[in-house]
């Protein structure tokens, strides 16, 4: 228990609380100047904002208050299931979602709220050409499904080839920031969102993201070197320099209580150091082997600066050999000798450190002479804090042994250089074969998988949920399939990408893949088939459920003005014709805030089919007829499955409108689940 302190006896600074309060709910709306009120009113619903003055100090463009805005009207849409195009559709925790990602955005808002703690999007870089999505928020879904043939594409030509005058910067900005300011509800507390860009946009990628996540949960500006420079763009007869260099933008949602990420490191194999070392006249260190400590003989103890013991040792008849002579010795080569001896490899290094020279005075305090020494203390810092640990020095000058074990790491029988890496990443050598990657041709823009997977790597938590809602050929799906392979992980992920034409002269459609969202949904199909069969983890999902883009399955009702008393009595329909069950069982799934990879089971009862989603959460009987007769039989079932499932919850159950012959039958089914605890029934 607590005691009570003087500050608990204050009475709470209610401004204050309030301010900080709006703040982690409306970062957008601080400046350094205080709260900006006018976008304050628009982010609580005051669209009469939009017809008032220029906005204030910020990132600010012609359209800004509108891109804000459409982050706010909500989507009218639905995701339509397609089994057909998914692997594992009962089982699976993955998700691919085909459609404009600002409305899909909008239609996980109540599923997957602070779900996600992994974002990684790699938008269209600002070329100069129209960007794909679209951008015309007045349409909201009208334009999308124009786009995609679904409507009447009168006036809604969206090409990706025509050129944009003067608006470059705008059009990019009004694309991205809705985008942004929806992707950061759906991230997690401790989540984080990695954005590629290039130089074109950086910096007002920046300025918008300061805006969107707050300046305090800026993370990182990595540097991503992704071509060499014989092949990288500019140049020649242009007066910029060679361009090969991309950026990875990192925020927090909360930078205070993110858990810190992973060290990042490249693995070179020891051998390539070496030669290449070799090749380039550079002095390679760590060509000596311990062969034997030796006799381990006490001589004394020196004190660190807070009086701890340092235990001093000389090491008698020792045997230390270099890697050549090893490798005559055995008859090994190179890479053998440095395999088999990895751990007792090492080199000298004059440190700065306060233990070397207090052993050393120490030493000379007692007199006694060697040319092979070890200590044993317990550091107060780094990675052996807290614990004893051994450590070796060699010669008068007591020059600290460095192991090679401590940056190096074998895997699969083979040694690697391991170098942390810091905010410069490079991954030049692994666009070579880029475009064939993942076993799937793809224009330029591809990201390798190796970097996908450091992303990953760096996050400790290896059963997040990652989205990608720019995802393109789904590397990043392909990223989790294998991390998940290589670290028995059980990460999920969702991808959303539009349905994009591939070029007509491209290899993609030679192969038959019209859109880039089939590229997509084929490369999480070949990659995870491939993944599954090397995996030792017989656990692995290496599936996905798909999903489309489409307007509601549930007509909005639309009254007669001039007859409403006919119009509330009326038992029409009211769902779109030629729309499933289980089209409608999905939409309500989205409605009721419901993870679109739950559960569902079905029963008959009296002819009829009974769906309980997410075990019992939700119940559905959406047969198109249920007689006074059948009403018994079907609400008995429902109340006795929610007892089995869901005793304790108050589970809701739709039925169709239309179904109920009058209001008794509608009225009777209502109240004899109500009578079993299920209060919330409604009907379609």
């Amino acid at each position: 228990m607590k005691k009570v302190t003087d500050q608990d006896g204050q009475s709470a600074d209610i401004v204050a609380g309030n301010i900080e309060q709006l703040k982690a709910l409306f970062p957008d709306a601080f400046t350094e100047g205080g709260v900006n009120f006018d976008v304050l009113r628009q982010l609580l619903g005051d669209a009469s904002v939009l017809d008032e003055g220029e906005e204030k100090y910020g990132l600010n463009w012609h359209g800004k208050k509108q891109a804000r805005q459409i982050a706010l009207t909500p989507s009218t849409g639905t995701l339509l299931p397609c089994p057909e195009e998914s692997v594992d559709w009962d089982t699976t925790q993955n998700l691919f979602i085909e459609g404009d990602n600002l409305e899909v955005l909008k239609l996980l808002q109540k599923s997957y709220a602070n779900h996600f703690k992994i974002i990684y999007i790699d938008p269209p870089y600002n070329t100069g050409r129209e960007l794909i999505y679209p951008d015309k928020f007045q349409d909201n879904l009208d334009t999308y499904l124009k786009y995609t043939g679904q409507v009447d594409s009168s006036g809604a030509a969206l090409s990706s080839s025509r050129e944009v005058g003067g608006k470059k910067h705008t059009g990019w900005l009004k694309m991205m920031l809705p985008r942004l300011r929806l992707a950061k509800r759906l991230m997690h507390e401790d989540g984080a969102i990695f954005i590629s860009i290039d130089d074109e946009e950086q910096a007002n990628l920046k300025g918008i993201c300061d805006e969107i996540f707050g300046q305090e949960n800026f993370v990182n500006m990595i540097s991503v070197n992704m071509k060499n420079v014989a092949g990288a763009s500019g140049g020649g007869e242009d007066k910029r320099l060679k361009k090969n260099i991309e950026y990875l933008l990192i925020y927090a949602k909360n930078y205070e209580g993110l858990t810190p990420f992973n060290n990042t490191y490249d693995y070179i194999p020891i051998i390539d150091m070496v030669e290449a070392y070799r090749e380039e006249g550079k002095s390679w260190k760590y060509t000596t082997i311990l062969f034997d400590e030796g006799a381990k003989e006490y001589v004394g103890s020196a004190a660190d600066g807070e009086g701890n013991e340092i235990k001093i040792y000389r090491r008698n008849n020792p045997d230390i050999k270099s890697i050549a002579q090893v490798m005559t010795l055995e008859s090994l080569s190179e890479e053998q000798a440095y395999t088999k001896y990895a751990s007792k490899i090492f080199q000298t290094a004059m440190p700065q450190s306060s233990i070397r020279p207090r052993v050393m005075e120490k030493v000379d305090e007692l007199g006694v002479s060697g040319d092979l020494w070890s200590i044993e203390y317990i550091p107060r810092s780094g990675r052996n804090k807290g614990n004893v640990y051994e450590q070796f020095y060699k010669g008068d000058s007591f020059r600290l042994f460095a192991w090679l074990r401590d940056v190096s790491e074998e895997v699969d029988g083979r040694l690697y250089k391991k170098e942390m890496k810091g905010t410069f990443w490079d991954f030049a050598s692994e666009t070579k074969n880029l475009t064939k990657e993942g076993n799937m041709p793809f224009p330029n823009g591809k990201k390798p998988l190796k970097m996908m997977q450091r992303i990953l790597e760096m996050q400790s938590d290896n059963t997040s949920a990652v989205l990608d809602f720019f995802a393109g050929s789904s590397s990043m799906a392909h990223a989790v399939l294998a991390q998940n392979k290589a670290d028995y992980g059980s990460r999920s992920f969702v991808m959303v990408q539009l349905p994009e034409p591939c070029d007509e002269k491209s290899e993609l459609r030679k192969l038959g893949f019209e859109t880039i969202s089939a590229v997509g949904r084929e490369r999480i199909r070949r990659s995870g088939l491939k993944l599954r069969e090397q995996a030792e983890n017989l656990n692995l999902d290496s599936g996905f459920k798909a999903f489309e883009l489409s307007s509601s399955s549930i007509e909005q009702w639309n009254p007669d003005r001039n007859d409403l008393e006919a119009t509330l009595l009326s038992h029409k329909d009211h769902l779109v014709e030629g729309r499933s069950e289980q089209d409608v069982l999905y939409e309500l799934l989205l409605k009721r805030g419901i993870e679109l990879t739950v559960p569902i089971e079905e029963k008959e009862v009296a002819g009829k089919t009974i769906y309980s989603i997410g075990y019992g959460v939700l119940f559905a009987c959406l047969d198109t007829s249920i007689t006074k007769d059948e009403v018994d039989a079907v609400a008995g079932a429902i109340a006795e499955w929610h007892k089995e499932l869901q005793p304790e919850t108050d589970s809701h159950v739709f039925f169709r409108d239309s179904a109920f012959a009058d209001d008794i039958a509608k009225t009777n089914m209502a109240a004899i689940l109500e009578q079993n605890g299920i209060a919330h029934v409604r009907s379609l």
